[in-house]
């Protein structure tokens, strides 16, 4: 055992030990998989109040949490949706925690009416294409166990529903408003109202998505398995089953039949950054290039005259009939949403943030060429800038890191890199109150562009998956190095920081290069990987970490998992580790048994901590987890209070 000044809860350290693939694999904290055990409760208990003690100690714990609530006092408003002469829109006002549904200027749908408690969120919804009902989506407590329901939009009464099983669910309804397709405990159904009974239309449990044309005639499905998703196309007018367009093919295809009845298809399939092709849905297998976007595209409208394709920074427009490039609408931040009214128009609607400007909604017309400003929501604009740097990874790739600072910093300052690295997922410049009140303070928020992350098309994605995994850590590694090395911070100064997968990330960093981070953060991290496939979504996960059945595979998963990384007698950072107990994503295990490892292994006065919101979802702590984030970095990298 280490020699740590700090005094730890007790954790037995059992004697498991199982062969793997003809490996000797550890497992000393496995009894800390049972949440429902005393023995796990009285340690969680314990762990709970470590923390506490040690939050009291953080001088600028309340000052983070009053400057995080005043940044996050600004509101956030959705792209619009129009069915008929209806708007829908999503609107959270400051001071609120989640969002409200409106229809044009009424309120149709608050979450609070339904939980004064705050606890129930709105999952997701769906107007029927006149406007007259909404199928919606809600869950408690932050399990992401969502329940459809269907509201009469102009009364507001309920009309069908409860509908468990539903988590995050597509909806897709037809022409008539009577019946819709959705997803049904992981399969596709067709659900008419107040019906009991649906017709299951693909029986397989995957990740589905739908999508019906304007004319109700073409269902696009899709189902995702990683770097492949498996197409069907059914044709609505006939008996006949969907048509099978593309299966265990090795590229990510999305199509949509537009409203000028032609067939629109996004692949990476023969292009690594995406293509745009066109074809009839008649026979949906054979399509033509029709656009090369350049870049990365982030989605699709198609208007009367032109196509509008957004990429994170930019929407370029091109002329409907030829794909040509006729122009574009240039933006210093991220370009999120883009819609267009279901028959088409002149018109598209798109979200935009950067690093200090709160979300706002911008209306493009194709008509006059012009862009403006269609709804802003209140809130401030903060004072920092952003400095755009260059690094290298270890074999040599070119990589990005976003540095925000105040105005005229100079010399190594406290800095949090903040990293995610996995399912093709891209960090954008976004408004952030956590990342503001950092900076404010006289910090420096550093996001590092990673392999694993889609910031650089698909091909940048499966650079950082399975057997390719450590050159996700390899890249922050060397992010880190980079800011140290060109004074930007240094190692007593330097915390990272990451949630859910990156929360993995930091993990394995610091297990791997303890020595570069004066501080660390994990929030909701997978740090078993011998094991993750057994809890949480953690099966559904296989296709980008691989699965312990595997034995190359497994051997893979074990040489970064930071759990078994842990090395007795290291001087490890500072960490911080959250967890969640509703998370049905990552289950709070992870955070338990690395929380007990490095607590059991590490030597020196830096504190391995556990914080734990038991009545809280996924990485969903509010403006409290933040600051409290915040105040333990600032108090192990000297950031002044």
């Amino acid at each position: 055992m280490g020699t740590s000044v700090q005094s730890y809860p007790c954790a037995e350290r059992t004697p498991l030990v199982e062969q793997v693939h003809g490996r000797s694999v550890a497992d000393p904290y496995r009894w800390l998989e049972d949440s429902e055990s005393g023995e796990t409760q009285r340690w969680q208990a314990e762990q709970d109040q470590l923390w506490l003690n040690h939050a009291a100690t953080l001088t600028n714990r309340f000052r983070f949490r009053t400057r995080v609530k005043a940044l996050s006092n600004v509101g956030t408003v959705s792209v619009p949706s129009w069915r008929g002469d209806r708007c829908f829109t999503l609107r959270r006002n400051p001071g609120r925690q989640h969002p409200i549904l409106y229809v044009d200027e009424r309120v149709l749908l608050d979450p609070r009416l339904l939980d004064a408690s705050g606890g129930t969120t709105l999952d997701g919804w769906q107007p029927s294409p006149d406007g007259s009902l909404l199928a919606f989506q809600i869950s408690q407590g932050g399990t992401e166990q969502s329940v459809l329901h269907v509201l009469d939009v102009t009364t507001g009464q309920l009309v069908d529903g409860p509908i468990d099983g539903c988590r995050y669910s597509p909806i897709a309804w037809l022409p008539d408003g009577k019946s819709f397709y959705y997803v049904r405990f992981r399969q596709v159904r067709h659900h008419h109202l107040n019906d009991p009974d649906d017709t299951t239309i693909l029986a397989t449990e995957a990740s589905y998505g739908l999508e019906l044309s304007h004319d109700g005639r073409w269902l696009t499905i899709s189902a995702s398995r990683g770097t492949v998703n498996d197409l069907w196309l059914a044709d609505l007018a006939t008996d006949e089953s969907p048509t099978p367009v593309q299966q265990d093919i090795d590229a990510l295809t999305v199509m949509t039949v537009g409203p000028d009845g032609r067939l629109y298809v996004v692949t990476t399939r023969d292009a690594p950054t995406g293509r745009i092709c066109i074809g009839d849905p008649r026979d949906p297998s054979s399509w033509d290039d029709f656009i090369d976007p350049g870049a990365p595209l982030t989605g699709l409208a198609i208007l009367d005259e032109h196509i509008l394709v957004s990429h994170t920074d930019e929407i370029t427009i091109h002329d409907r009939t030829t794909g040509t490039r006729i122009g574009s609408v240039e933006l210093p931040g991220s370009v999120g949403s883009l819609t267009t009214r279901p028959d088409g128009g002149t018109q598209a609607w798109f979200s935009y943030t950067d690093s200090v400007t709160p979300s706002a909604v911008y209306c493009y017309d194709g008509t006059t060429g012009s862009t403006t400003l269609w709804s802003q929501a209140p809130g401030v604009v903060a004072d920092a800038e952003s400095h755009r740097l260059t690094y290298t990874s270890p074999d040599g790739t070119e990589l990005r890191l976003l540095a925000i600072a105040k105005p005229g910093i100079k010399g190594p300052r406290p800095t949090i890199l903040y990293g995610y690295g996995g399912f093709g997922q891209s960090l954008t410049p976004t408004y952030s109150a956590f990342t503001l009140a950092w900076v404010e303070a006289g910090g420096v928020f550093v996001t590092a562009t990673v392999r694993g992350g889609g910031e650089r098309g698909e091909a940048s994605h499966r650079a950082g998956i399975l057997d390719q995994k450590q050159k996700v850590f390899d890249d922050f590694i060397a992010a880190a190095e980079h800011l140290i090395a060109t004074g930007w911070t240094t190692a007593d100064q330097l915390a990272a920081c990451g949630e859910s997968n990156g929360g993995l990330l930091v993990a394995a960093a610091l297990t791997q290069r303890p020595e570069l981070f004066a501080a660390a953060v994990c929030s909701a991290p997978l740090t078993d990987m011998a094991r993750y496939e057994l809890s949480g979504l953690g099966e559904r996960w296989v296709p980008e970490f691989g699965s312990a059945s595997d034995p190359g595979q497994f051997r893979t998963l074990l040489s970064y998992s930071p759990y078994h990384r842990v090395a007795e007698g290291q001087q490890y950072p500072a960490v911080l580790l959250t967890a969640f107990g509703n998370d049905t994503r990552v289950d709070p295990l992870h955070a338990r048994k690395m929380c007990a490892a490095l607590q059991h292994a590490t030597v020196g006065e830096r504190p391995v901590l556990l914080r734990l919101e038991a009545d809280a979802g996924h990485a969903t702590g509010g403006i409290s987890l933040a600051a409290d984030m915040l105040a333990f970095v600032a108090g192990h990298t000297g950031l002044a209070s």
